[in-house]
């Protein structure tokens, strides 16, 4: 009879205890608000913003004015030559960005070095750019080379692949954001992930990109997305964007 309610007095205790953990676990639960549910079983993620899907470029317009002019060209656009850069219609914050990009064969003879060997670039807000070149077994200034955050970061490694293959960009980028007197409260961060490898990992922008001298942050809003005309014939397929 001793020994049942021993058992009995055990029992009871550990239920006890619990139960009362499991209603301190409950504390720390949280039901709401639920996560809405996206799509990831085609090409792009249901809640995504289509910008480039290889048919038109109704989605962007010439920094120089007017309809974008840059070649289709096998379900990509072509950077052309003389047209000036192109940018989204529809202005972005804070994004998650898919670009693939392809840099064209180089001669086996007298190829173009540094910073020529087909250049261009992905400006987040206009103003804050990945740089776009090939950087296969390469040379040039290395905050410079493709996956660098332009005069500014150097990529973690490079990860390039060969001119004429399509390489990837995945970009998580979150705006400055300023006071109410225009000051720079908190400064742009950007992760890269260049063909699926992290070359920038929630680098600070010090600054809008500039080729000479580092310009100070000045205030601004949500801004389109940019590719530049830097003269070469790099193409771009499969753009789209997630606002965060």
């Amino acid at each position: 009879m001793k020994k049942v309610l021993i058992l009995t007095l055990w029992a009871a205790a550990t239920a006890a205890c619990a139960q009362s953990d499991y209603d301190k676990s409950r504390a720390t639960e949280v039901y709401a608000p639920v996560p809405r549910a996206v799509d990831t079983s085609g090409p792009v993620p249901s809640d995504a913003v289509v910008l480039f899907d290889g048919r038109n470029l109704e989605a962007w317009e010439a920094v120089k004015g007017g309809a974008a002019k840059w070649k289709l060209v096998d379900g990509a656009v072509e950077a052309t030559k003389g047209t000036g850069d192109i940018r989204t219609r529809q202005s972005f914050c804070d994004v998650q960005l898919h670009v693939e990009w392809m840099t064209p064969a180089v001669p086996a003879e007298n190829a173009p070095t540094g910073q020529a060997r087909n250049n261009s670039g992905v400006f987040l807000q206009e103003r804050y750019e990945v740089q776009v070149l090939d950087s296969y077994k390469a040379e040039t200034y290395v905050n410079g080379q493709a996956g660098s955050v332009y005069k500014q970061s150097v990529p973690l490694v490079n990860a390039s692949r060969p001119p004429e293959t399509w390489q990837t960009y995945d970009i998580v980028y979150k705006a400055p954001r300023f006071d109410a007197g225009g000051k720079v409260s908190e400064k742009a961060r950007v992760t890269v992930l260049h063909n699926g490898v992290v070359v920038q990992n929630g680098f600070e922008i010090e600054g809008p990109t500039a080729w000479i001298g580092q310009p100070p942050y000045e205030s601004h809003g949500c801004a389109p997305i940019r590719l530049q005309d830097h003269g070469d014939a790099v193409r771009f397929r499969n753009i789209w964007v997630r606002p965060l």
